[in-house]
């Protein structure tokens, strides 16, 4: 029964420790990576908010300031007045693009007709679909 006992081959508690460790990090390097790559789609976010609205009632339009506090560039497909679609020929853009980079600011100009006293709502929509919505009166 001795020679059995030792002739049993076994990994010695030096070795198998080494193992585990070596197992344990490539595991952990691997959700780690895994988990990175999730949270870099969640990073890009649009946020395109309203920073003021002025309007002129003899030029009949609508002055709108916007500022990108988001992570990534935020392109307008889409620009409402009160509920109803503004024509693209209707609005200006300064500097002269629909896409407004991270941290930066544009101003639209949009032609509508003004009445002094009435309450105006404008919404930017993004290519993503995100509405951004102000309101402001005359």
């Amino acid at each position: 029964m001795k020679n059995f006992k030792r002739s049993k081959k076994a990994l010695s508690p030096v070795v198998a420790s080494i193992i585990l460790i070596a197992v344990t990090v490539a595991v952990s390097i691997a959700v780690a990576a895994w988990m990175g790559a999730l949270t870099i789609g969640f990073m890009d976010t649009e946020q395109l908010k309203i920073t003021s609205m002025t309007f002129d009632t003899d030029a009949d339009t609508i002055t709108v300031v916007a500022h990108n506090q988001g992570t990534s560039g935020v392109v307008i497909n889409e620009v409402w007045v009160n509920g109803s679609p503004i024509a693209t020929d209707d609005v200006t853009y300064d500097p002269d693009t629909t896409v407004v980079g991270a941290n930066l600011d544009v101003t639209l100009t949009i032609s509508h007709s003004v009445d002094v006293g009435s309450n105006y709502q404008v919404k930017i929509v993004s290519t993503k679909g995100n509405p951004f919505v102000y309101n402001a009166i005359a």
